[in-house]
Protein backbone atom coordinates (compact mmCIF):
# COMPACT_ATOMS: atom_id res chain seq x y z
CA UNK A 1 0.00 0.00 0.00
CA UNK A 2 1.21 3.73 -0.89
CA UNK A 3 0.98 6.00 2.12
CA UNK A 4 1.59 9.76 1.87
CA UNK A 5 1.15 12.15 4.62
CA UNK A 6 1.63 16.16 3.73
CA UNK A 7 2.05 18.86 6.84
CA UNK A 8 0.15 16.18 8.93
CA UNK A 9 -0.57 17.22 12.21
CA UNK A 10 -2.48 15.05 15.01
CA UNK A 11 -3.87 14.72 18.56
CA UNK A 12 -5.38 12.29 20.74
CA UNK A 13 -8.69 12.65 20.29
CA UNK A 14 -8.93 13.36 24.59
CA UNK A 15 -6.38 15.82 24.59
CA UNK A 16 -6.59 19.02 25.55
CA UNK A 17 -6.85 22.21 23.06
CA UNK A 18 -3.82 23.83 25.25
CA UNK A 19 -1.76 20.98 24.75
CA UNK A 20 0.90 20.81 21.66
CA UNK A 21 -0.43 18.09 18.69
CA UNK A 22 1.27 14.59 19.42
CA UNK A 23 2.46 14.90 15.59
CA UNK A 24 2.63 18.59 13.86
CA UNK A 25 3.73 19.36 10.16
CA UNK A 26 4.67 15.69 9.50
CA UNK A 27 6.22 14.73 5.87
CA UNK A 28 6.34 10.81 4.67
CA UNK A 29 6.04 8.84 1.85
CA UNK A 30 5.72 5.27 2.01
CA UNK A 31 6.34 2.99 -1.13
CA UNK A 32 4.45 -0.54 -1.44
CA UNK A 33 5.83 -3.11 -0.21
CA UNK A 34 8.26 -1.32 1.92
CA UNK A 35 9.33 -1.64 5.48
CA UNK A 36 10.22 1.07 7.73
CA UNK A 37 11.57 1.23 11.62
CA UNK A 38 10.31 4.03 13.50
CA UNK A 39 12.71 5.15 16.17
CA UNK A 40 12.91 8.19 18.66
CA UNK A 41 12.47 8.49 22.79
CA UNK A 42 9.74 8.26 24.88
CA UNK A 43 6.80 10.91 23.99
CA UNK A 44 8.16 11.26 20.56
CA UNK A 45 5.15 10.76 18.62
CA UNK A 46 5.65 6.99 17.15
CA UNK A 47 2.18 5.35 18.66
CA UNK A 48 0.62 8.08 17.58
CA UNK A 49 1.71 7.96 14.30
CA UNK A 50 0.53 4.07 14.10
CA UNK A 51 -2.33 4.93 15.60
CA UNK A 52 -2.78 7.58 12.09
CA UNK A 53 -1.61 5.33 9.62
CA UNK A 54 -4.13 2.76 10.84
CA UNK A 55 -7.22 5.49 10.67
CA UNK A 56 -7.64 5.34 14.50
CA UNK A 57 -7.01 8.87 14.38
CA UNK A 58 -8.34 11.67 12.17
CA UNK A 59 -5.18 14.36 10.92
CA UNK A 60 -6.27 17.72 12.41
CA UNK A 61 -4.53 19.24 10.07
CA UNK A 62 -2.59 18.04 6.47
CA UNK A 63 -3.51 15.69 4.12
CA UNK A 64 -3.11 11.82 4.73
CA UNK A 65 -3.60 9.58 1.98
CA UNK A 66 -3.35 6.12 0.75
CA UNK A 67 -3.55 4.74 -2.52
CA UNK A 68 -4.22 7.89 -3.30
CA UNK A 69 -7.15 8.81 -1.73
CA UNK A 70 -7.73 10.38 1.69
CA UNK A 71 -9.79 8.19 4.10
CA UNK A 72 -11.50 10.36 5.99
CA UNK A 73 -13.39 11.98 2.54
CA UNK A 74 -14.65 8.39 1.99
CA UNK A 75 -18.42 7.36 3.22
CA UNK A 76 -18.54 5.46 6.71
CA UNK A 77 -19.11 2.16 4.24
CA UNK A 78 -15.87 2.96 2.81
CA UNK A 79 -13.84 3.76 5.22
CA UNK A 80 -14.55 0.80 7.19
CA UNK A 81 -13.40 -1.35 4.13
CA UNK A 82 -10.23 0.88 4.18
CA UNK A 83 -9.68 -0.24 7.65
CA UNK A 84 -9.72 -3.95 6.58
CA UNK A 85 -6.99 -3.64 4.49
CA UNK A 86 -4.79 -2.64 7.81
CA UNK A 87 -3.40 -4.22 11.30
CA UNK A 88 -2.30 -2.32 13.98
CA UNK A 89 -0.53 -4.65 16.48
CA UNK A 90 -0.74 -2.63 19.83
CA UNK A 91 2.78 -2.96 22.47
CA UNK A 92 -0.02 -4.98 24.79
CA UNK A 93 -1.84 -7.71 22.38
CA UNK A 94 -6.15 -7.19 23.76
CA UNK A 95 -6.40 -11.02 23.99
CA UNK A 96 -9.19 -12.49 26.13
CA UNK A 97 -7.49 -14.36 28.86
CA UNK A 98 -9.76 -17.64 29.01
CA UNK A 99 -9.22 -17.46 24.84
CA UNK A 100 -7.84 -19.96 22.94
CA UNK A 101 -5.02 -19.41 21.01
CA UNK A 102 -6.26 -20.24 18.13
CA UNK A 103 -9.40 -18.44 18.01
CA UNK A 104 -7.32 -15.42 19.14
CA UNK A 105 -5.24 -15.72 16.20
CA UNK A 106 -8.04 -16.67 13.77
CA UNK A 107 -9.61 -13.36 15.29
CA UNK A 108 -7.42 -11.16 12.63
CA UNK A 109 -9.42 -12.80 10.06
CA UNK A 110 -12.73 -10.77 11.40
CA UNK A 111 -12.77 -7.90 8.91
CA UNK A 112 -12.90 -10.23 6.43
CA UNK A 113 -15.87 -12.63 7.23
CA UNK A 114 -19.01 -12.54 7.87
CA UNK A 115 -20.66 -12.09 11.29
CA UNK A 116 -22.08 -15.48 11.16
CA UNK A 117 -18.92 -16.97 9.99
CA UNK A 118 -17.41 -15.35 12.76
CA UNK A 119 -19.54 -16.45 15.57
CA UNK A 120 -19.60 -19.76 14.39
CA UNK A 121 -15.64 -19.63 14.20
CA UNK A 122 -15.82 -19.10 18.14
CA UNK A 123 -17.45 -22.86 18.77
CA UNK A 124 -15.90 -24.70 15.64
CA UNK A 125 -12.72 -22.56 14.15
CA UNK A 126 -12.15 -22.89 10.76
CA UNK A 127 -8.77 -22.30 9.03
CA UNK A 128 -7.32 -23.91 12.13
CA UNK A 129 -4.25 -24.91 9.51
CA UNK A 130 -3.71 -21.53 8.70
CA UNK A 131 -3.40 -20.67 12.64
CA UNK A 132 -1.07 -23.08 13.13
CA UNK A 133 0.98 -22.18 10.21
CA UNK A 134 1.81 -18.62 11.33
CA UNK A 135 2.14 -20.11 14.81
CA UNK A 136 5.19 -21.66 13.90
CA UNK A 137 6.89 -18.83 12.33
CA UNK A 138 7.01 -17.60 16.03
CA UNK A 139 8.10 -20.79 17.07
CA UNK A 140 4.84 -21.36 18.95
CA UNK A 141 3.32 -24.09 17.13
CA UNK A 142 2.63 -26.64 20.42
CA UNK A 143 0.48 -23.50 21.95
CA UNK A 144 -2.33 -24.01 19.11
CA UNK A 145 -5.44 -24.75 21.83
CA UNK A 146 -3.82 -23.44 25.24
CA UNK A 147 -5.75 -21.06 26.75
CA UNK A 148 -4.29 -17.40 26.12
CA UNK A 149 -4.16 -16.98 30.06
CA UNK A 150 -1.91 -19.46 30.42
CA UNK A 151 0.98 -18.30 28.20
CA UNK A 152 4.00 -15.78 29.32
CA UNK A 153 4.00 -12.01 28.32
CA UNK A 154 6.45 -12.62 25.59
CA UNK A 155 4.43 -15.41 23.75
CA UNK A 156 1.43 -13.44 24.02
CA UNK A 157 3.15 -10.92 22.10
CA UNK A 158 3.98 -13.33 19.37
CA UNK A 159 0.31 -14.44 19.26
CA UNK A 160 -0.60 -11.35 18.51
CA UNK A 161 2.12 -11.30 15.47
CA UNK A 162 0.61 -14.51 14.36
CA UNK A 163 -2.71 -12.79 14.54
CA UNK A 164 -1.39 -10.20 12.27
CA UNK A 165 0.26 -12.43 9.65
CA UNK A 166 -3.09 -14.62 9.36
CA UNK A 167 -5.19 -11.05 8.92
CA UNK A 168 -3.25 -10.62 5.36
CA UNK A 169 -3.31 -6.80 5.47
CA UNK A 170 -1.77 -4.90 3.06
CA UNK A 171 -0.03 -2.06 5.74
CA UNK A 172 1.04 -3.89 9.09
CA UNK A 173 1.35 -1.54 11.57
CA UNK A 174 3.51 -2.75 14.64
CA UNK A 175 4.18 -0.86 18.04
CA UNK A 176 6.74 -2.12 19.91
CA UNK A 177 6.64 -5.97 19.09
CA UNK A 178 9.82 -6.80 21.05
CA UNK A 179 9.50 -5.23 24.64
CA UNK A 180 8.32 -8.96 26.65
CA UNK A 181 11.16 -11.19 24.66
CA UNK A 182 14.41 -12.03 25.07
CA UNK A 183 17.27 -11.19 22.82
CA UNK A 184 17.24 -14.76 20.96
CA UNK A 185 13.53 -14.54 20.78
CA UNK A 186 13.56 -10.69 19.89
CA UNK A 187 16.05 -11.82 16.72
CA UNK A 188 13.46 -14.62 15.70
CA UNK A 189 10.51 -12.96 15.84
CA UNK A 190 11.65 -9.87 13.97
CA UNK A 191 13.02 -11.96 11.32
CA UNK A 192 9.94 -13.72 10.60
CA UNK A 193 7.50 -10.53 10.95
CA UNK A 194 10.02 -8.93 7.46
CA UNK A 195 9.85 -12.10 5.98
CA UNK A 196 6.37 -12.80 5.98
CA UNK A 197 5.49 -8.93 5.24
CA UNK A 198 7.82 -9.48 2.10
CA UNK A 199 6.22 -12.58 1.04
CA UNK A 200 2.66 -10.98 1.12
CA UNK A 201 3.75 -8.02 -0.39
CA UNK A 202 2.09 -5.46 2.47
CA UNK A 203 3.96 -2.60 3.61
CA UNK A 204 5.59 -2.40 7.31
CA UNK A 205 6.03 0.23 9.83
CA UNK A 206 7.55 -0.47 13.25
CA UNK A 207 8.20 1.54 16.05
CA UNK A 208 11.03 0.12 18.25
CA UNK A 209 12.78 0.90 21.15
CA UNK A 210 15.73 -1.41 20.39
CA UNK A 211 17.72 0.88 18.32
CA UNK A 212 20.20 -2.09 17.14
CA UNK A 213 17.49 -4.38 16.19
CA UNK A 214 15.80 -1.45 14.04
CA UNK A 215 19.24 -0.65 12.12
CA UNK A 216 20.06 -4.24 11.47
CA UNK A 217 16.46 -5.36 10.26
CA UNK A 218 14.96 -2.40 8.32
CA UNK A 219 16.35 -0.65 5.81
CA UNK A 220 14.89 2.37 6.68
CA UNK A 221 14.61 4.23 9.63
CA UNK A 222 12.54 7.44 10.44
CA UNK A 223 13.28 9.31 13.69
CA UNK A 224 11.03 11.43 15.36
CA UNK A 225 11.14 13.62 18.17
CA UNK A 226 8.75 15.90 20.20
CA UNK A 227 5.69 15.18 17.42
CA UNK A 228 8.58 16.24 14.53
CA UNK A 229 10.49 14.24 11.98
CA UNK A 230 14.28 14.22 12.79
CA UNK A 231 15.34 12.35 9.93
CA UNK A 232 14.62 9.71 7.09
CA UNK A 233 17.28 7.56 5.75
CA UNK A 234 18.70 4.51 4.79
CA UNK A 235 19.65 2.12 7.86
CA UNK A 236 23.44 2.39 6.80
CA UNK A 237 23.18 6.52 6.81
CA UNK A 238 21.86 6.75 10.95
CA UNK A 239 25.08 7.47 12.33
CA UNK A 240 25.92 7.72 16.03
CA UNK A 241 25.93 11.16 15.90
CA UNK A 242 22.44 11.01 14.59
CA UNK A 243 21.39 9.12 17.57
CA UNK A 244 22.79 10.90 20.08
CA UNK A 245 20.98 13.59 18.54
CA UNK A 246 17.26 12.15 18.44
CA UNK A 247 17.99 10.62 21.69
CA UNK A 248 19.44 13.80 23.42
CA UNK A 249 18.50 13.94 27.17
CA UNK A 250 17.45 10.60 26.74
CA UNK A 251 20.49 8.41 26.29
CA UNK A 252 19.35 6.23 28.60
CA UNK A 253 16.58 4.79 25.66
CA UNK A 254 19.56 3.62 23.39
CA UNK A 255 20.02 0.28 24.62
CA UNK A 256 23.24 -1.51 22.92
CA UNK A 257 24.56 1.63 21.40
CA UNK A 258 25.67 3.86 24.37
CA UNK A 259 28.75 1.84 23.50
CA UNK A 260 29.70 3.20 19.94
CA UNK A 261 28.29 7.12 21.31
CA UNK A 262 31.32 6.75 23.64
CA UNK A 263 33.70 5.56 20.89
CA UNK A 264 32.38 7.86 18.22
CA UNK A 265 35.02 9.27 16.03
CA UNK A 266 35.64 12.92 16.93
CA UNK A 267 35.75 15.64 14.00
CA UNK A 268 39.07 16.59 14.26
CA UNK A 269 41.72 13.50 13.80
CA UNK A 270 44.58 12.73 16.68
CA UNK A 271 47.71 13.90 15.90
CA UNK A 272 50.16 11.73 14.95
CA UNK A 273 53.69 11.43 16.20
CA UNK A 274 56.11 11.23 13.86
CA UNK A 275 59.90 10.45 14.07
CA UNK A 276 62.03 11.54 11.34
CA UNK A 277 65.73 9.59 10.56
Amino acid sequence: MKVSLKAVSARHPAARARIAPALHGLDLELQPGEQVAVIGPSGAGKTTLLHLLACAIQPSAGTLELDGRDPWQLSRRELQRVRGTLFLAPQVPPLPPRQRVVTAVLAGRLPRISLAHSLRSLFYPTGIAQADAALARFDLGDKLFARVDRLSGGERQRVALARALVAQPRLLLVDEPLSALDPTRAVQAMASLTQAARESGASLVTTLHDVPMALASFPRIVGLRDGALVFDLPSAAVTPQRLEALYAQHLDELKGVQSLLDVAPSATPAPVAMTCR
